[in-house]
């Protein structure tokens, strides 16, 4: 995986000297957007209005795990830890408020096992919570162990639970909401134990709930943990312990899981793709194409942009014309790229159903489906953009884009549809919305709204969506705590897709955030893994005219991604161990306050309310062992200690070259050097920091 990483990116070339090129007329062909005001072609993204993130709960009793470590010579053998359930309890859709917490048996069946009855649907419920997993744990496994009451030859299935639940309080009526399956067993012998294989659920430490459902009428029936001999429910933990002495080759501080690995684990990671900005808007070389002659000059298309010293500060890696559909390759690589890095998929902006921006979403779910049909689009109609189209017509342009077998659905066949803005329409027109869906095309959608303001709308979407989301913030201070959203979302039962994000600076607004190096990406990682958020959305992939893009870039080339990589591993399958030291380097190339010398008119002004404005160069580091770091800024060298694992430090940026390495013993473990030179005079106004990684000579 890691050598396929590398060689997806290192085929692009550097364009850290891209910009300066001859002005041209504005293109027909260039991006339009409406997702928020601003020039009138210029394409533009979402508002920088109050966005939250968010957490979740944790449950009651815990029993003690029994584990059988391996001894210090056999450091590679595999671990078992059994955990007995917390909590379990079934509910009955025949008798929907009781409780059945004294029950000594669980009971699992379809829709008509009470007695005939078309309202007999039974499900249980069961709670562990495990610790003990190192950090470095390989090759996690999980098994749910079940012991029959009675021999079925019935198929059980267990689903996560997204929603809360109690055991003393659980009723059909306040089940909670579930999620994927996770595993299945045919076959149960009274008496006997069944396992079902929950690996995909399962990353580590932490809280984990399943449901138990069938589809057939016939009953299933389980011990409860109140029977007697110890017969309840039990999740079989197995691993192996990392020695620690494993190197790394490529780029990352850590052997990246392979894609099926990571793909097993129900929680996913997308990122926003945003049509206005492709690798290449016209097939031209880089140094002269329409990025270079109109977005990143102050005169590009005919002075439009003049204002605020040209529409961008940054732009994707670009590559030699092409020949055939340029534009269906480019996507293509766009997403190899991301598969590289470990993604699920991209949310797709879906800004227009018929203009050039209609048209870069399909070829973008093309090229999903050509190069890896398990890379999901996640289809995000922007009701900005869509302001004036009918639920007839979007719903017939969803359902085109649906039939494509990129396109994500839930595993009970749901199309997952997560709109941007979702409350520029009420909840009412949604909920008919997805009945046209339905009844005219056959679709049952699953709604997860994307809101500007999750706590206004939540109450009014709750009972139609799936799960939710919030566009979110761009800047430490309020991304500190993302814990409450999280909360909130699961307590209606619902699954939270959570924003994070690097940083926010927009030229033709007039407007940033201070992001504080990288200290926004990593709170925002921070608040998905520590809330057990389901879902990550990347804002964005792409989107130039914010400057929030995680893409391949010529300010930053992979470096975001590649830090993403470990937090992303973390999510979805705990944190990897650290073999390999990699240094990464992140700065602005002017004081946040510097006059630049072209005659701009408006001047990007630090957002309300957040972080303040600082002149920093950060150093993060990723060490297999602790290591003296040196940081050398405008001829100036500091030294520090920096410990095992992750950890980052911050100098005061001065005009000149900026640099870094990591000593250990003596010898060099890591060095880099940012090429881009900071100045105290820069001609336009550029707040967008740059990032280069010592894995990346």
């Amino acid at each position: 995986m890691i050598n396929r990483y590398r060689a997806v990116l290192a085929t692009m070339a550097s364009l850290a000297a891209l910009g300066a090129a001859v002005a041209s007329p504005a293109s027909a062909s260039a991006p339009v957007s409406a997702r928020t005001p601003a020039s009138a072609s210029a394409p533009v993204s979402a508002s920088g209005s109050a966005r939250t993130p968010a957490s979740v709960s944790a449950p009651a009793r815990t029993p003690a795990p029994t584990s059988t470590p391996a001894s210090a010579s056999e450091s590679a053998a595999p671990v078992s830890t059994t955990v007995a359930a917390a909590d379990d309890v079934f509910v009955s859709q025949a008798e929907p408020t009781k409780n059945f917490a004294t029950a000594t048996w669980l009971s699992v069946c379809g829709g008509t096992c009470s007695g005939g009855s078309a309202a007999g649907q039974r499900i249980a419920l069961t709670r562990f919570k495990v610790t003990g997993i190192p950090g470095n744990a390989e090759n996690v496994k999980a098994a749910l162990e079940v012991t029959s009451a009675r021999t079925t030859d019935t198929t059980v299935t267990a689903r996560t639970v997204t929603g809360g639940w109690t055991e003393t309080a659980a009723t059909w009526n306040t089940r909670p909401a579930l999620g994927d399956a996770a595993g299945s067993h045919t076959g149960f012998a009274s008496g006997q134990t069944a396992r079902l294989d929950v690996s995909t659920a399962v990353t580590g430490d932490g809280t984990y709930s399943f449901a138990l459902t069938q589809s057939g009428d016939t009953p299933t029936v389980l011990s409860s943990s109140r029977e007697s001999g110890d017969r309840g429910p039990r999740l079989i933990v197995s691993y192996t312990e990392g020695s620690g002495d494993e190197s790394t080759a490529g780029p990352l501080p850590f052997t990246l899981p392979g894609t099926a690995q990571l793909r097993a684990s129900g929680r996913k990671v997308f990122a926003h793709y945003f049509p206005p900005y492709p690798i290449s808007l016209d097939d031209q070389d880089p140094a002269s194409d329409y990025y270079a002659r109109n977005y990143l000059k102050p005169d590009g298309e005919s002075g439009k942009h003049s204002a605020y010293g040209g529409l961008l500060r940054d732009r994707p890696l670009g590559r030699a014309p092409l020949s055939g559909d340029w534009a269906l390759a480019d996507f293509k690589t766009e997403v190899r790229q991301a598969v590289a890095a470990g993604l699920d998929g991209f949310t797709v902006d879906i800004l227009s159903v018929t203009s050039a921006q209609w048209t870069r979403v399909r070829k973008l779910v093309a090229a999903a489906e050509a190069v890896d049909p398990g890379f999901k689009i996640v289809l995000m109609p922007d009701m900005n953009g869509l302001a004036s189209v009918d639920a007839a017509t979007l719903a017939t342009a969803l359902a085109d884009l649906a039939a494509s077998k990129s396109v994500y659905r839930l595993g009970d066949g749901r199309l997952v549809v997560a709109p941007f803005k979702a409350e520029g329409r009420t909840a009412a027109w949604w909920s008919d919305w997805m009945r046209t869906m339905e009844t005219q095309h056959g679709i049952k959608v699953a709604l997860v709204p994307c809101f500007l303001d999750f706590n206004k709308y939540r109450d009014a979407f709750g009972p139609i969506s799936y799960g939710f989301s919030n566009w979110g913030n761009r800047n430490p201070a309020a991304n500190s705590a993302l814990t409450a959203n999280i909360d909130r979302a699961h307590g209606m039962g619902k699954i939270w897709m959570q924003p994070v994000s690097v940083q926010d600076e927009r030229p033709n607004q007039g407007i940033y955030d201070e992001a504080g190096n990288t200290e926004n990406l990593r709170a925002t990682w921070k608040g998905a893994i520590d809330g057990k958020a389901e879902w990550v959305q990347l804002t964005t992939w792409n989107d130039y005219s914010e400057n929030t893009q995680f893409a391949p870039s010529r300010n930053a080339g992979p470096t975001y991604l590649d830090i993403s990589a470990y937090y992303l591993t973390c999510h979805k399958l705990g944190c990897p161990t650290i073999t390999k030291d990699v240094a990464y380097l992140t700065h602005r190339v002017q004081p946040y306050a510097a006059q630049p010398s072209y005659p701009q008119t408006k001047i990007m002004k630090l957002r309300g309310g957040g972080t303040p404005s600082r002149d920093t160069v950060e150093v993060l580091t990723m060490l297999r062992d602790a290591g003296k770091v040196s940081v050398t800024v405008g001829g100036a060298t500091q030294t520090y200690d920096a410990p095992a694992g992750v950890s980052a430090r911050t100098f005061a940026l001065k005009p000149g070259t900026v640099s870094a390495s990591v000593t250990r013993n003596g010898a060099s473990v890591a060095a880099v050097t940012s090429p881009y030179e900071v100045t105290a005079a820069p001609y336009v106004q550029d707040l967008h920091y740059r990032a280069v990684s010592s894995g990346r000579p």
